[in-house]
């Protein structure tokens, strides 16, 4: 836009009583009120320059010096006006599309910050397609670079403050094979995050490794320390004035099954550790049965990397005074049978197919299968021994509270097959600590 002015001298704003004049050698003669202010300004150089003010102060009927227009939703206030190229080539609206597709949505950076603050205009933003596009930017670079990070500006930054302070590169700060591009994302609101996921994950190309990695430092800076909040939600649940907790509660539980919802659906795509963290976070915020239950099949999954310290989940029940939700690790454990009985998912063969299958297959084939299944079938026993491993050292740890109730120590037990076990020494001191608790 051309540069105009009014006299020999530079203008500027001065602000008395909610009136934003410009001082001038010219008087104004015009007043535009945008909400609660007014500004004073000048006809000529905004009129010649503007499509829309030219309308709107046809209509007004001038009953004295000054003509006064209303623009109560102008778009930013007064600092945003409205140009179009009907009234001059290279305008304002042109010469901001040339920047955002020149500069903006070309970096890294820039396309991250400018999505963020798309969140003050929401609406204008999406009727714009500012939202879409920074969003397709930021999904386009990722998958173009899912492990190049020198790319991004969280890492570049801890290097360039590591480097000030020690004269080298620090080895933490080394190129791993973790997403470059998680600490940065994880800046956004759960709802441009959950879109800017959405649009990697449809790309395809993304390893399921690195979109758990990058869920787990997204949750960490959005949850964190979830778990110190059960005392403060159960003292909320007995007071009425618990308005505000139950809006930040509100807001995490949507947060967190978003999260729950991005989840690969590849095993080990997210650790064992990390889902059983997102479980406990569901059971503190009250998070929907079908989350819960998902999260309890994922665990089930890859229950042999469990952690026990992992497992012992506080519980929320009011009419109880159990320390540990023992309930949903019995789920869990039973989604772990399940999983270990379920039948081949091979699509099934007509008899003469298999018969002429059989037929020509080679002594190698059926020696290959073979140790296929072997290998198999040991690598399921090596689990169901690591899990009656952990459950035995679980129930050691759960058989100290007084008020754990007998049915459900045994029914935890009896779920590990006895073949699960190489010996029954760990299960014999959980039945100690428990009677020793318990002697009455």
């Amino acid at each position: 836009m051309k540069f105009m002015k009014l006299g020999s001298r530079p203008d500027t704003f001065y602000t008395t009583d909610a009136v934003r004049t410009v001082s001038s050698e010219v008087s104004s003669d015009l007043i535009v009120q945008v909400k609660g202010s007014r500004y004073l300004l000048h006809k000529f150089p905004l009129l010649s320059k503007c499509l829309r003010l030219q309308r709107i102060c046809s209509e007004y009927l001038e009953t004295s010096q000054h003509q006064i227009i209303q623009l109560p939703d102008f778009p930013s206030g007064i600092e945003a006006f409205e140009m179009t190229e009907d009234i001059e080539k290279g305008n304002l609206v042109y010469k901001l599309e040339v920047f955002f597709n020149s500069c903006i949505i070309h970096g890294w950076r820039d396309s991250i910050v400018t999505l963020q603050s798309t969140k003050a205009f929401p609406l204008w933003s999406e009727d714009l397609g500012i939202t879409s596009r920074c969003i397709e930017a930021i999904a386009s670079k990722i998958l173009a670079h899912p492990l190049k990070m020198s790319l991004s500006h969280s890492h570049s930054r801890r290097v360039r403050d590591d480097i000030s302070c020690n004269g080298e590169e620090s080895q933490r700060h080394k190129p791993t094979t973790k997403g470059w591009w998680a600490e940065d994302m994880a800046e956004l609101g759960i709802d441009l995050y959950w879109r800017t996921m959405i649009a990697i994950k449809s790309g395809g190309k993304m390893p399921s490794n690195l979109i758990g990695e990058a869920l787990q430092t997204y949750a960490s800076r959005w949850l964190p320390n979830i778990s110190s909040k059960v005392k403060a939600n159960k003292e909320a649940a007995s007071d009425s004035d618990s308005d505000s907790s139950s809006d930040a509660t509100s807001k995490h539980r949507l947060l967190l099954e978003s999260i729950i919802s991005l989840l690969p659906s590849e095993k080990g795509a997210a650790s064992c550790s990390f889902l059983l963290k997102l479980l406990k976070a569901a059971n503190i915020l009250n998070a929907s049965s079908s989350s819960k239950m998902e999260l309890a099949r994922r665990v089930a999954l890859q229950l042999e990397e469990a952690r026990i310290s992992d497992l012992l989940i506080p519980s929320l029940s009011y009419s109880s005074n159990v320390l540990y939700d023992v309930d949903i690790v019995l789920t869990i454990l039973e989604q772990f049978i399940l999983q270990r009985q379920s039948p081949p998912t091979s699509p099934p063969r007509s008899k003469r197919g298999l018969e002429k299958r059989r037929r020509s297959r080679s002594v190698e084939n059926i020696d290959f299968e073979f140790q296929e299944s072997r290998r198999s079938s040991s690598a399921s026993h090596s689990s169901r021994l690591k899990v009656a491993k952990i459950i035995d050292g679980y129930l050691q740890e759960v058989a100290r509270d007084i008020n754990l109730p007998l049915s459900k120590f045994i029914a935890i037990a009896e779920t590990i097959p006895d073949f699960s076990r190489l010996d029954h020494d760990d299960l014999y001191r959980a039945i100690d600590i428990y009677l020793k608790v318990n002697k009455n």
